[in-house]
């Protein structure tokens, strides 16, 4: 599984880059194989609250439906509108192309509570 070393990680498997003062979510490598093909993103609107640890949206995969959770409170500056065309790309390209949505955070510290890329790849290893 590819798992960069320059992001964060939550335990539900988002991943969070930060950009100045905002971080760029999507999910990671893991999750996206655990998904199966994509088929489907719901994303929340444009100004939404983010809660950490709770629901923003979801991904639909040939598999399944799953909620996908905000890894960090804060706003929902801007959504990835291409997956609305382009769903596939959370599964090609899950660290680029497929991010999900940007989030200007209450507390940019709090992104170092997140796991680093050693324990995330521990996590997944488990």
């Amino acid at each position: 599984m590819n798992v960069p070393d320059d992001l964060r990680y939550s335990t539900d498997h988002e991943w969070v880059r930060v950009e100045g003062d905002t971080v760029r979510v999507g999910i990671t490598d893991y999750a996206q194989d655990a998904l199966g093909d994509v088929v489907f993103i719901e994303l929340p609107a444009g100004g939404s609250a983010a809660q950490t640890g709770e629901s923003f949206g979801e991904v639909e995969s040939t598999k399944s439906v799953s909620d996908l959770f905000a890894p960090i409170a804060g706003t929902i500056t801007e959504l990835n509108e291409a997956l609305e065309a382009a769903p596939e790309l959370v599964n090609t390209d899950p660290y680029g192309e497929g991010w999900l949505v940007v989030i200007t955070p209450e507390d940019l510290a709090s992104v170092d509570e997140l796991l680093d890329a050693a324990a995330y790849r521990a996590l997944i290893e488990d």
